[in-house]
């Protein structure tokens, strides 16, 4: 078996950059690579993108800690994030608070954070982006 390593690849479909910014601030995100359209080392083939979309994000890599991902504004202009959350998790419920908290301003909290039989703090929601997020701390083994 193989031991490389599944990167979430998210489509922010003209949203990136704000993303980005939002979760460098929430999550403390730092971004390795950026790569915009009009930056390609090849043309974009014609009517494949939205017009105004050079200066959108062709290709990012950044990371939540140690975990690493990857995305991009992508083709199209409509956000479809569905079947999937990604999991944050912490040992301190200080920490879980302070994620949660600005991923869950203003948006649907499907359960907030609470002690459960399984985590002594765990929350979950829909960020801004359409995102899903599980904010846990793992339970006494």
């Amino acid at each position: 078996m193989n031991s490389n390593p599944i990167q979430p690849y998210l489509l922010f479909s003209g949203r990136c950059q704000e993303a980005l910014d939002f979760y460098g601030q929430a999550l403390g995100a730092k971004v390795d690579f950026l790569m915009r359209y009009k930056e390609s080392p090849q043309p974009i083939p014609g009517g494949k993108l939205p017009p105004g979309w050079e200066d959108k994000v062709m290709h990012t890599t950044f990371r939540i800690g140690d975990n690493i991902l990857m995305a991009s504004d992508g083709c199209e202009t409509e956000t479809k994030f569905s079947g999937f959350s990604l999991s944050f998790s912490t040992t301190e419920e200080a920490e879980a608070k302070r994620a949660f908290d600005p991923l869950s301003a203003g948006v649907q909290v499907t359960m907030p954070l609470t002690k459960t039989f399984w985590s002594p703090c765990f929350g979950m929601l829909t960020d801004r982006f359409g995102l899903n997020w599980m904010i846990s701390m793992p339970g006494a083994q």
